[in-house]
């Protein structure tokens, strides 16, 4: 029987193993920024009295914005670097939709492209059209 040469730029498994590789990398990369911050942090706050946690103190305005967290991690702000390193985490997953997006466009796959793009624009718009209070 005659080999079959796919005619694919990137096979499946191609794609499989970059994803994982891609995952791996993000999720081991917001661990190390999360570490770093938290290590930062102690040595900035660990010699502190232990917070009353009878009341309830709401994060600082400055870190859940991207642009205070963008700010205070040029500033090397220990919280900011945390959020920072959870920020890394929630673009892993989008990271990896947007390169199976640039996969399925090579494949010529258009359920797939399609069924991709609407996920996008759901992140997109979760991520984006949030209301300002």
């Amino acid at each position: 029987m005659k080999n079959m040469i796919s005619t694919h730029l990137i096979q499946d498994r191609d794609v499989e193993k970059i994803v994982g590789k891609l995952l791996r990398f993000g999720v081991i990369t917001a661990s190390l920024v999360v570490l770093l911050g938290g290590l930062l942090f102690l040595v900035q706050h660990g010699a502190q009295s232990r917070p009353d946690y009878h009341i309830f103190k709401g994060e600082e305005t400055d870190f859940i914005t991207f642009d205070g967290i963008f700010k205070g991690l040029f500033t090397f702000k220990p919280m900011a670097i945390i959020q920072f390193g959870v920020l890394l985490l929630i673009i892993t997953p989008i990271l990896r939709i947007i390169f199976s997006l640039f996969a399925f466009i090579l494949e010529k796959d258009k359920l797939y492209v399609v069924i991709t793009l609407i996920v996008l624009a759901i992140i997109w718009g979760s991520t984006f059209g949030g209301l300002k209070i």
